[in-house]
Order: structure tokens, then C-alpha cells, then sequence
């Protein structure tokens, strides 16, 4: 059994909640952050294939945040149609429904999925 270093989904959500508090965002707005971040971070590990994809965490302005996600694979993301008989497939729909927008950017060297947050510091 090969056994991979693979970054912590806990401290990669830990470091999104203290971003989002520094930033002035309100406690409540990070559970849908940290559920989409989770999504990304698994969707690296299971089809790209990347065990240690790299997170970033940006404020775009003071009422916009964007988290980014690079993984080594050059294979694009594609939303699947919903089967609601299929194990997996719902993580892209899921992040497009708890963030304001997702996408991604190819990179020299496999890709970068982000999405972002409207709402901000009050």
C-alpha cells in the first residue's frame, strides 16, 4: 500500500477561516467556503491525482474572496449531469451552487480551479 503525503484538509479549512475573520468576514459565511474548499482539495487528490495540491487564499477586494486550488493533471474539469444514482460527480455542481463563481486556469503544468465569494467584511 503506498501511502501519500497529503496536505490537511482541516488545517487547509482552518487557514480559510482565520483568511475570511482577518479579512472582517462574518463567522457564518465560512461554512459554504469550507465546504467548496473540501470539494476542490478532494477532486486533486481523487482525479487529478496530485498528493499535495497547493491552496491560496485571496482577498480580490474587501467584499470578494477567491480560493484557489492547483493540482499536477492537465485533464480540464467537467460538470457532469446530476445522476442521483452515482456515487461521486456532484462536487463541481455543489461548488457552483455555494459560490458566487468558479473556474479554472491551465497552467504550464496542470491547472488551477478557483472559485469566489461575494459578501465580505460588514
Amino acid at each position: 500500500m503506498r501511502q501519500c503525503n497529503t496536505p490537511s484538509l482541516t488545517l487547509a479549512k482552518q487557514s480559510l477561516q482565520g483568511a475570511m475573520s482577518r479579512l472582517g468576514w462574518p463567522p457564518s459565511s465560512s461554512f459554504d467556503a469550507e465546504l467548496a474548499l473540501g470539494e476542490l482539495i478532494v477532486n486533486a487528490w481523487r482525479h487529478a491525482n496530485t498528493p499535495a495540491p497547493v491552496v491560496q487564499i485571496l482577498a480580490v477586494t474587501s467584499r470578494t474572496l477567491r480560493v484557489c486550488v492547483s493540482d499536477e493533471s492537465p485533464v480540464l474539469p467537467e460538470m457532469q449531469p446530476l445522476n442521483l444514482l452515482a456515487e461521486s460527480g456532484r462536487g463541481l455542481q455543489l461548488v457552483e451552487a455555494l459560490t458566487s463563481r468558479w473556474g479554472v486556469d491551465p497552467q504550464k503544468r496542470g491547472k488551477t480551479i478557483w472559485f469566489e465569494l461575494d459578501g465580505g467584511a460588514r
